[in-house]
């Protein structure tokens, strides 16, 4: 680097271990360099004589002797043609301070062996095209904030765009299949667009909404299905819990003869239609008292119970209660205590919106058994018609069972990858096949806050935050109020992409989460237009706020144009259709 061609702008009159004041030489000096001395952009200190500090400019003011001042946070230090964030040396007061350098700055954003995947144009310099370290990006948690109409949609679609070799419509990997898998829960259907391109171009979309999703009840670990079908607020809770897990496991063994050591938790088909009639049953149950017989439920028809079992069959019409010694007979342990549960469990069983959970049926109409386990995993995982992209369209999805459907799926992937993972380790070997989860708007179904309604959604995606990166699977957490997001999962996120933030308390929440040498360049969010990102964390070289392009093909997130609709000519509705749409006809 030639240091005559640097343009010295003034000099360093203040060092702290965050902060350097520099003032400007002259009026001259600030006028020439104006495009270059902005919030946000870089500046080269030196230090000693062959290094420099590089800084952000954090603040620019005119003191009382009419002097330009620039406040700026050092984020690293430029030695020997290299950038290493942090420095433990910082230049002292009278050092010079120029304009960062084209050359520096090729030097530190440029394409290496490392800094590989391209993210967008820099900002201070658009003719330099900012990379970033892919391996640690992707396999190390990442989020991406940014408020309604920052791009937030269209950033994400070009990144995973870029992952899986989609360019301006085609398929750049359509000679040869690459080996990204990535599955998207989608809350508003915005992707399905993004990644829709023409047939010849060979690049296989999974799209599972909710008339294509097969989500089997029996696949529901303990928490998902109390959640689903028990109150935990009422009363008799503990008996409803302790009833209703004693018949799955009783039924879940029933139908799986051959199996051995069945828990409540085993993935493994049971009827929950045979539940039903357990709890009815159970529910109905009266106990033959007469003296000299033996003390069992007793049926109308004077017929006595040997084993409960029997409960799974039928509805069963038990005997009346009585007190007359020849009939003697008394209302069983729970007899009236599941009423409230009993309609619960047939209001969701009858429910037609969730029979993608309760009643999924195979294309020949037969009902999903433990035997098709590999199939029901297949369809999450793009195995079925070898797919990047799975896209997992939750707009259908009633809201009452949101929770658990994000919690079932994510915790099947999280399940595959860890028993994958230990097979590779058995071998000596690495996971080679990472997943990736997308969770667009994730504060719908992890909030930091909530009740029993995301307890399974919040465990599921807490427990990938924390120990999902050690079983080759990571999080893309995606949302535009972050302060309302878990602070477990950001917490463990490396990797920082904020877009345009308006919300003062999503702002300062950002801040919080990011690194010190960060913390004064977040100043910037609410002044960032669309599609402009600070990005953060282990795989950039330093801080730096990007453009990044549009999406080819885009999601479908923009907003309508009210304005322009309501200026267009009265058009009819056919509200049939809607309707039956909305019935589910």
């Amino acid at each position: 680097m030639d240091e005559t061609k640097l343009k010295k702008i003034g000099s360093v009159i203040e060092s702290a271990s965050n902060s350097i004041l520099v003032k400007i030489d002259n009026d001259k000096s600030f006028e020439e360099n104006k495009k270059e001395i902005q919030i946000g952009k870089y500046l080269q200190v030196k230090e000693g004589n062959l290094d420099f500090v590089i800084c952000v400019i954090q603040n620019i003011k005119v003191n009382e002797n009419e002097q330009y001042i620039i406040s700026t946070q050092p984020i690293g230090i430029f030695s020997n043609n290299q950038f290493q964030q942090g420095s433990a040396s910082l230049p002292s007061p009278t050092e010079f301070v120029y304009i960062i350098d084209e050359y520096v700055m090729k030097n530190i954003f440029n394409k290496d062996s490392v800094y590989s995947f391209e993210l967008g144009q820099l900002i201070q310099n658009k003719k330099i095209i900012f990379h970033i370290n892919g391996n640690s990006f992707f396999s190390k948690h990442i989020a991406i904030v940014g408020s309604t109409g920052s791009g937030k949609s269209c950033s994400v679609a070009k990144i995973l765009q870029d992952v899986v070799g989609i360019s301006d419509k085609k398929n750049l990997n359509k000679e040869q299949l690459k080996n990204p898998h990535i599955i998207i829960f989608d809350i508003h259907s915005e992707y399905k667009s993004a990644f829709t391109i023409e047939d010849e171009e060979k690049f296989n979309l999974n799209i599972l909404d909710v008339d294509k999703l097969k989500l089997p009840y029996w696949l529901m670990n303990s928490e998902e299905l109390e959640a689903m079908f028990i109150e935990s607020n009422e009363q008799n809770s503990h008996n409803q819990v302790s009833q209703f897990k004693k018949s799955v496991i009783v039924n879940k063994e029933k139908h799986n003869p051959t199996l051995h050591n069945i828990t409540y938790d085993t993935p493994v088909y049971f009827s929950i239609a045979e539940v039903y009639n357990y709890i009815y049953n159970m529910n109905n149950e009266v106990i033959n008292k007469i003296e000299n017989e033996e003390q069992k439920p007793k049926l109308s028809d004077g017929s006595l119970i040997d084993e409960r079992t029997e409960y799974f069959d039928k509805i069963l019409d038990f005997i009346t209660p009585s007190t007359a010694k020849a009939t003697k007979a008394s209302n069983g342990a729970f007899n009236g205590e599941f009423n409230r549960f009993i309609s619960r469990l047939e209001t969701k069983i009858s429910d037609k919106r969730l029979s993608f959970l309760l009643k999924p049926n195979k294309a020949d109409g037969s009902k999903y058994d433990t035997d098709d386990f590999i199939d029901i995993l297949k369809q999450f995982l793009g195995y079925i018609d070898k797919s990047n992209i799975t896209v997992i369209d939750l707009s259908g999805v009633p809201f009452e069972v949101l929770s658990i459907t994000v919690s079932l799926i994510s915790r099947l992937v999280f399940d595959f990858t860890f028993h994958y993972s230990k097979l590779k380790h058995s071998n000596n070997e690495k996971n080679d096949i990472p997943f990736m989860i997308v969770c667009e708007e994730a504060h719908n179904y992890i909030p930091k806050s909530g009740g029993a309604e995301y307890k399974a959604s919040k465990k599921s995606i807490e427990r990938i935050a924390k120990e999902g990166r050690k079983y080759g699977l990571s999080l893309m957490v995606v949302s535009q109020r972050p302060s309302e997001v878990s602070d477990t999962i950001f917490s463990q996120c490396n990797n920082f992409v904020a877009l345009r933030l308006t919300n003062i308390n999503d702002q300062n929440y950002i801040k919080n989460l990011l690194p010190n040498n960060a913390i004064s360049i977040t100043d910037i969010l609410p002044t960032l237009s669309a599609g402009e990102c600070l990005v953060v964390g282990d795989a950039t070289p330093m801080p730096a706020i990007v453009k990044m392009e549009r999406p080819n093909p885009e999601p479908k997130s923009e907003s309508i144009k009210f304005h322009n609709e309501w200026k267009e000519d009265w058009k009819d509705i056919s509200f049939d259709d809607v309707i039956k749409r909305w019935k589910k006809e």
